[in-house]
């Protein structure tokens, strides 16, 4: 059986070794997002150009009202 060697990052182990390595970031909890079957399902980015930079999605319609002097 070949041993297998971990960094842990628990410090100075002094009670138990198997309490320290649950309690290490090894074990956390993690979310995974599923690739089939529930939950799955990803909308494609059909008109997110302009919100991912951070802009108001109706700021063309806001340029021409303004720009057609009707407020």
């Amino acid at each position: 059986m070949a041993k297998i060697s971990y960094a842990h990052q628990r410090g100075e182990i002094k009670e138990s070794i198997i309490k320290a390595m649950v309690n290490d970031p090894l074990f956390r909890t993690r979310i995974v997002k599923s690739k089939k079957g529930k939950g799955s399902y990803q909308r494609k980015q059909k008109h997110r150009q302009a919100f991912s930079k951070g802009e108001s999605p109706f700021k063309s319609n806001l340029n021409r009202l303004f720009s057609n002097g009707l407020f």
